[in-house]
């Protein structure tokens, strides 16, 4: 029997080197879809995805590496491979870290990140997808996530896409008087519509469900703010300066004929996937921004954060630090444990054997103080025998010694039963791995003299 590894493996289509469009080819399922089916794959123990508008990412646990890369290679399935980034066990979990501390964010440092990461962790839950080592990975994440925005400037600024693009629009256009229409109702959607209230005259939100947009207006400053469901998105648009769009929409939900007569107007889509086409580009008048026109917004912000992450990178180092030692003490606990789980079922029937011996030899029988004399006895030698075979496995664990874990996991592991009295190489039930390792004179206390 060998103990598992569980290693991680990790694939991220994220920003920094995939198109808007790669990013979308990778998110054709839901998380918790994409979790199920990963789980499917031969060999998976464990899986999560995380998918946001400016990333796609998959993580599972398998024994071994190729194992776990396969897996993956199914999710990545239309996706073009210069648009990936293959990440091995440390390097998945320091960059589950980074990116749940917003460092691998397009706006360095956003807080919204670190609830979809939450909210990804309860789908993959959902879906079985959450073992102990992934749910070490993903928890530690999460902490050191909240860390560094309780203990840091790394948030301070600019910190979602939705208050990214007001700063674009504010760039490009004199906002004062203006009208802004945000479509959406989201997370997204609710945060611009925040930004924007503070920036311009009057605020329309749209979105499907009409009370969801009356939801978002009855949160604005603002007393001429407006709630329209998506049937009124025709006129909104014609009447705004300014567009936000933030559906979760698998569709355009802005086309170009939408757009002909509209007039100037200053679009931008922060949607996952677009919601506005891209031959939106080639009707008069109408700018058109997405997800990547926003990096130039954030460069400032990342240049006034800079010091703030490196304390957050030392922050992360730390908690990795303490993440391995975590799956390391893990590892070799498994091992003694089933050691000692071994050791305690000899240690009971020896005791009982005894007792009965001396029960039967006595008159009186035993007392309680003889009992727990002998039951002191027991389990001193247990802790002295099992000491140093203890000391070396959490050393073996530590130096990733895997030969030295599984040869005691064979030797001690659960499924270790006390061996019939009467077989040759293994008398009174000890097997013969574990006696050779025991000094002559706890033998002579353990061993039953069957005359």
């Amino acid at each position: 029997m060998n103990i598992g590894t569980g290693i991680i493996a990790g694939v991220s289509v994220s920003y920094s080197h995939a198109s808007v469009e790669q990013i979308e080819a990778a998110c054709e399922t839901s998380e918790r879809e994409a979790v199920e089916a990963l789980l499917k794959r031969p060999g998976v123990s464990e899986a999560f995805v995380l998918q946001t508008c400016n990333r796609a990412e998959a993580y599972v646990v398998a024994d071994e590496a190729e194992t776990a890369r396969e897996a993956l290679d199914e999710y990545l399935v239309g996706v073009d491979p210069g648009a990936t980034r293959e990440l091995g066990h440390e390097e998945s979990l320091r960059h589950l870290m980074r990116v749940a501390c917003g460092l691998e964010s397009l706006v360095i440092g956003e807080d919204q990140i670190i609830g979809q990461v939450r909210e990804a962790y309860e789908a993959a839950r959902g879906a079985g997808g959450i073992g102990s080592t992934l749910d070490d990975a993903v928890l530690k994440a999460l902490h050191v996530g909240e860390r560094a925005r309780s203990e840091t400037a790394i948030n301070e600024g600019v910190v979602s896409l939705g208050s990214a693009a007001v700063e674009l629009a504010e760039s490009e256009r004199d906002l004062a008087d203006a009208t802004a229409l945000v479509v959406g109702a989201g997370k997204m959607a609710t945060l611009a519509a925040r930004a924007l209230d503070d920036a311009v005259n009057r605020v329309v939100v749209a979105n499907r469900t009409l009370p969801h947009a009356e939801h978002i207006v009855e949160e604005l400053d603002t007393d001429s703010a407006a709630a329209v469901g998506l049937a009124a998105l025709p006129i909104a648009v014609e009447e705004a300066d300014i567009v936000v769009t933030a559906t979760g929409s698998d569709d355009h939900v802005l086309d170009s004929d939408t757009l002909e007569e509209v007039g100037e107007t200053l679009i931008i889509d922060i949607a996952q996937p677009r919601d506005v086409t891209p031959a939106a580009r080639t009707v008069d008048e109408v700018e058109l921004h997405d997800l990547d026109s926003l990096q130039s917004v954030t460069d400032e912000t990342r240049s006034q954060r800079r010091e703030a992450a490196e304390t957050v990178e030392a922050m992360i180092d730390e908690e990795f630090d303490h993440l391995i030692a975590q799956y390391k003490r893990k590892r070799a606990d498994q091992v003694i444990g089933a050691m000692y789980e071994g050791a305690e079922r000899i240690k009971a029937r020896e005791l009982r054997t005894a007792v009965s011996k001396l029960e039967a030899e006595s008159d009186d029988g035993l007392t309680d103080e003889q009992q727990e004399i002998l039951e002191s006895m027991a389990d001193a030698l247990v802790g002295q025998i099992l000491s140093a075979p203890t000391q070396s496995l959490r050393d073996a664990a530590e130096n990733d010694d895997w030969t030295t874990i599984n040869t005691a996991l064979q030797l001690f592991g659960p499924g270790l039963k006390p061996e019939p009295a009467n077989r040759p190489d293994a008398p009174d039930g000890i097997p013969d791995e574990m006696r050779r390792q025991m000094p002559d004179a706890v033998l002579e206390q353990l061993t039953v003299d069957d005359d």
